[in-house]
C-alpha cells in the first residue's frame, strides 16, 4: 500500500514537472487554469525580483584615515564582482554541489528525477537534487526577498509548489544570465555560517582573507560549510569541518579540476582558521574609544533621513569626521583627569573644526567606556554630546555678553561689580533673598573679591556673578537666550523628540520666566553643542551643525545627498571677533590661568570657566582658529553630589565641605592636556601654527553710536541728570569737596559706553575747598577725557 501511494505520487510530480516544461517552452501552455496564471504571474514577479532587486549589504563607518571604526548589518554580507573570488573558490564549490553546472540550463533533470524518485519512495529527503541556479534561488527567496520569518519559512517549505518555483525561475534566469554571473551571484548570497553571508564575509570570517586569496583548501572548507553551516562549523565542530572540507578536495581532484598531487597535499594542512572566528561587532558596542562617535554618527544620519533598518541593509561607506590621533589624546587627557573607574564623576569632552562651510567634529569622548556592562562604569548614554542635566555655569555668560555686543556695547567699556546684589528686575530669588515668600528678589553675590568696576574683557576673564546679572537686566533674558540658540546651543530651543511636544523648550522657559539665573548656566547642557558655540565664533559668526559625517556612499560608491541644516551667519563677524578678543584673557589672567600653565600653553586662546553654584558639574570651554573644544565634568549619577576635586593626583569625588571642583580645575586641565599635551606626550595642536586673535572693529571695542554715553563732566548736576535721562540712563550722585562751583559735575563713571537703563554715577562738586589745591581742568570740547576723580584712570572711550 505504502509502495503504491509513493508511485501515484510520483507520477504526479513528473506530470507536474512536464506540465513545467512545457510551459516554459511553450508559454501558451502555462496558462492552464486561474490557479495556474496566478501561480504564472507569481513566479515572473519574483523572477523579476531576483533580477532587480539588491540583497542586504554591510554599512561601513570610516574614520579620516579611511579606517574602518564600526560596521552595520542584518547580513554580514559584502558583494564581490567574478574576478574578485578565486578559481579555487569556484572550482571547490561547483565540485561539491553541482558538478554539471556548466553542462544544463538551470534544471539538472537527471539529478532531479533520481532525487525525485529516491525521497519518494524513501519517504524523506534522502537525497538532492538541486543545481546551484536553484540553489541560488532558494536562497535568494529566503534571504533577500523574504521579510519576515513566515516569509524565510515559506521559501525554504518541502512541498511540489515551492520546488516547481524555483524550477522555473532557475530556467529563466539561466536565459538572462551567464554562468559566471549566475555562480557569483550564488556565492555572493549564501550563508556561511558563524554570521556570515557570501563569500567576502566568510573569507574574512574564517581567515582574515579576502576571496581572491583563498587557496584551495580554505576554499574547499568554505564549500563544505554551505552544505551544513552549523553542524560542520570548524569552531566548534573542527573535526567534521575537516572531514567535510576533505571530501571537497577529492571530489575536485576526481573531476579533474585540482592535480591529484596538490589535493594530498592539500588534504595534509591544518584547518588554519583564525582564532577569533565571527563577524565584526554590529554597531557601536565593541569599537572601543570610538563608541560614543559611533553613536552619534547613527543618530545623525537618523535625523538625516536615515533609518537603522536602511543603515544595516543599505551597503553604505559613511565617511567621517573623526581623527584617530586627536581620539586618542582626547581619551587619554579625560582618563588622566578622572580614571574610568570614578564613582559619580563623568568627565566628557568634545571638539569641532570650525568653518564657514561646515563644522566637523573631531572627536568626542569620555572617560567611561562606552559599553553595556554597567558594572565596569560603562554606559551607552551619550556623555559627550547629548544634554545632560546639570548646567556649564558661568560659560553661560559668554551669551549674556555676546547680546550687549549687538546691542551696543563693547569689550572695553566697564560694568558694575558690587560684592553683592539684589535684583528689581528678576524674581524667583533663594531664601536668603529679600521679600516675602513666594515674590523673593533675585539676589547674587561674588566668589570672590573683585573691583567696583571691571572692562567686559576683564569680567569674562574673572567671572563676576553680579555684574552679569546687572547685565542682563540691560540685556534681557529673552535676547541672551536666543544669543545661546544661535551661537550653537540649539538644544535649549527645541523639545527633544521623546518629550511631549507641546512642551516648553528650556530657553523658552527661562525667558518667559524672566530668570535671572540664566546667565550663571543651571541649564541641562551638551558639551559637543558648547564646543560648537566656539567654532561658531572661531569662523566669525558662522553657525553650521556639528556634523560627524564627510561624505556617504551607496553601495555603487555614488554620493548620497545628505538632509542637513544649511551654514547661517547667526551674528556679524565684528562682533564674534570681538567676543574672541573679549575671551582671550582666561589662560592669561583670568579663571583658568592656573591650568593653561601646568600644561605649557603659550599661544592665544579664547575660553571660559563654569562652575553651577551646588558644585555638581563644571566646564571650559576654549578655541583657536584651528579647534573649538569643551569640556563637562560632572556626577553622572542619578542623584547628582556636590564635587570636590583635590588637590595633587587625586581624582574628583562627591563631597559635603573641602576643596570645591571649578571650571578652572578638572574641566581646564583636561582641556589643555588634550590640546597641548601630557609631559613628553604632543597634544593634539602642538605641531599646528600659533594663530593670532583677530582685529577688533572699533564698534566692538569702545560701543556703538546707540551705547554712547553723553560726556557730562563740567556741567550742572541738573543739566547733566536730563541729558542721560533723556539718554536712557539711570543717574546716582555723590558729592566731593572742590574749588568748582557747587553742583558742577566733576566726573562720570562709566564713560565711553553703557548699555540704555545702566545707571551712571556722577561725582558732583559741593563748592567747599578741598585741602589740597591740586584739581584737574574742566574739560573742555574735544579736548581728551581726563583721568576719573572717582579714583584711578577713566575707562576707554
Amino acid at each position: 500500500m505504502r509502495v503504491r501511494r509513493a508511485v501515484l505520487k510520483l507520477v504526479g510530480l513528473c506530470v507536474l514537472a512536464g506540465v513545467l516544461l512545457a510551459g516554459m517552452m511553450f508559454p501558451a501552455v502555462g496558462a492552464i487554469g486561474v490557479v495556474s496564471n496566478r501561480a504564472s504571474d507569481t513566479v515572473d514577479s519574483t523572477s523579476s525580483d531576483l533580477v532587480q532587486k539588491d540583497p542586504p549589504l554591510l554599512t561601513t563607518i570610516l574614520d579620516t584615515s579611511g579606517n574602518p571604526l564600526a560596521h552595520l548589518f542584518d547580513q554580514y554580507r559584502v558583494l564581490v564582482a567574478p574576478d574578485k573570488i578565486a578559481t579555487t573558490m569556484k572550482a571547490a564549490i561547483v565540485a561539491i554541489e553541482d558538478q554539471r553546472f556548466y553542462e544544463h540550463q538551470g534544471v539538472d533533470w537527471r539529478s532531479a528525477m533520481r532525487a525525485l524518485i529516491t525521497n519518494t519512495i524513501q519517504g524523506k529527503v534522502a537525497q538532492g537534487g538541486s543545481t546551484l541556479t536553484q540553489q541560488y534561488v532558494k536562497n535568494y527567496l529566503m534571504h533577500v526577498v523574504a521579510t519576515s520569518k513566515a516569509e524565510q519559512a515559506k521559501a525554504q517549505e518541502q512541498s511540489p509548489a515551492r520546488k516547481l518555483r524555483e524550477l522555473r525561475i532557475a530556467l529563466q534566469l539561466e536565459n538572462k544570465l551567464s554562468k559566471d554571473e549566475i555562480l557569483t551571484r550564488y556565492l555572493n548570497t549564501v550563508p556561511f555560517g558563524n554570521g556570515a553571508y557570501g563569500i567576502a564575509a566568510a573569507a574574512k570570517t574564517y581567515f582574515d582573507t579576502t576571496p581572491d586569496k583563498l587557496t584551495v583548501a580554505q576554499a574547499a572548507l568554505l564549500a563544505g560549510i554551505v552544505n551544513e553551516p552549523s553542524g560542520l562549523n570548524p569552531g566548534r565542530h573542527p573535526e567534521r569541518a575537516l572531514a567535510r572540507r576533505n571530501v571537497v578536495i577529492d571530489e575536485m581532484a576526481k573531476q579533474n579540476r585540482i592535480p591529484k598531487d596538490v589535493a594530498e597535499a592539500e588534504k595534509k594542512t591544518q584547518l588554519g582558521t583564525r582564532p577569533d572566528i565571527g563577524a565584526p561587532p554590529n554597531g557601536c558596542i565593541g569599537t572601543g574609544d570610538a563608541g560614543y562617535f559611533c553613536d552619534y554618527v547613527l543618530k545623525y544620519l537618523e535625523a538625516a533621513g536615515f533609518s537603522r533598518e536602511n543603515l544595516r541593509r543599505g551597503g553604505y561607506t559613511i565617511k567621517t569626521t573623526l581623527d584617530r590621533d586627536a581620539l586618542t589624546k582626547a581619551k587619554a587627557a579625560v582618563d588622566g583627569e578622572v580614571p574610568p573607574d570614578t564613582d559619580h564623576v563623568a568627565n566628557a569632552m568634545a571638539i569641532v573644526k570650525p568653518g564657514k562651510d561646515k563644522h566637523r567634529v573631531v572627536a568626542i569622548t569620555a572617560n567611561r567606556k562606552y559599553g553595556l556592562d554597567r558594572d565596569e562604569h560603562e554606559t551607552t548614554l551619550g556623555l559627550p554630546y547629548a544634554m545632560q542635566n546639570l548646567g556649564a555655569g558661568s560659560i553661560y555668560k559668554i551669551f549674556t555678553a555676546a547680546a550687549a555686543l549687538e546691542k551696543g556695547m563693547g569689550i572695553n567699556n566697564s560694568i558694575s561689580v558690587p560684592g553683592t546684589y539684589v535684583s528689581d528686575v528678576f524674581k524667583g530669588g533663594a531664601a536668603s533673598c529679600p521679600g516675602p515668600a513666594g515674590a523673593k528678589k533675585y539676589c547674587v553675590q561674588n566668589a570672590g573679591k573683585y573691583p567696583d568696576r571691571m572692562t567686559l574683557q576683564d569680567a569674562l576673564a574673572q567671572s563676576p556673578n553680579t555684574g552679569f546679572v546687572q547685565l542682563l537686566e540691560r540685556t534681557s533674558v529673552s535676547s541672551a537666550v536666543d544669543m545661546a540658540v544661535r551661537l550653537g546651543l540649539r538644544s535649549l530651543g527645541t523639545v527633544p523628540a521623546a518629550e511631549d511636544p507641546k512642551k516648553r523648550p528650556i530657553g523658552k522657559f527661562f525667558a518667559e520666566q524672566n530668570l535671572g539665573s540664566f546667565t550663571l548656566g543651571p541649564t541641562p547642557t551638551s558639551t559637543l553643542e558648547l564646543a560648537n558655540v566656539g567654532a561658531t565664533l572661531a569662523s566669525e559668526g558662522t553657525w553650521c551643525p556639528p556634523s560627524p559625517i564627510e561624505q556617504v556612499l551607496d553601495r555603487n560608491g555614488r554620493p548620497v545627498a545628505l538632509r542637513e541644516d544649511s551654514c547661517e551667519q547667526v551674528v556679524p563677524a565684528g562682533l564674534a571677533n570681538a567676543m574672541t578678543v573679549g575671551l582671550s584673557k582666561d589662560a592669561i589672567s583670568g579663571t583658568a590661568k592656573d591650568a593653561a600653565r601646568a600644561f605649557g600653553w603659550n599661544r592665544p586662546v579664547a575660553g571660559k570657566t563654569g562652575t553651577t553654584q551646588e558644585h555638581k558639574s563644571s566646564g571650559f570651554f576654549g578655541y583657536t582658529p584651528q579647534l573649538a573644544g569643551a569640556v563637562f565634568t560632572f556626577d553622572d549619577s542619578p542623584a547628582p553630589k556636590t564635587l570636590c576635586d583635590p588637590a595633587g593626583n587625586a581624582p574628583p569625588r562627591p563631597c559635603s565641605s573641602g576643596t570645591f571642583i571649578y571650571g578652572g580645575k578638572s574641566p581646564a586641565r583636561t582641556w589643555f592636556a588634550a590640546m597641548n599635551g601630557i609631559g613628553a606626550a604632543p597634544g593634539i595642536m602642538t605641531d599646528m601654527d600659533v594663530a593670532k586673535l583677530p582685529d577688533v572693529e572699533d564698534r566692538y571695542a569702545e560701543g556703538g553710536s546707540e551705547a554712547k554715553v553723553p560726556n557730562v563732566v563740567g556741567l550742572s548736576e541738573g543739566f547733566a541728570r536730563v541729558k542721560l535721562e533723556d539718554a536712557g540712563y539711570q543717574v546716582s550722585t555723590s558729592s566731593k569737596d572742590s574749588l568748582k562751583p557747587k553742583g558742577t559735575v566733576l566726573g562720570q563713571t562709566p564713560r565711553g559706553a553703557a548699555l540704555p537703563g545702566e545707571t551712571i554715577s556722577l561725582v558732583v562738586s559741593n563748592g567747599v575747598a578741598p585741602t589740597t589745591t591740586t584739581e584737574p581742568p574742566t574739560p573742555t570740547p574735544g579736548a581728551p577725557t581726563p583721568p576719573d576723580e572717582t579714583g584711578g584712570p577713566a575707562p576707554p572711550g
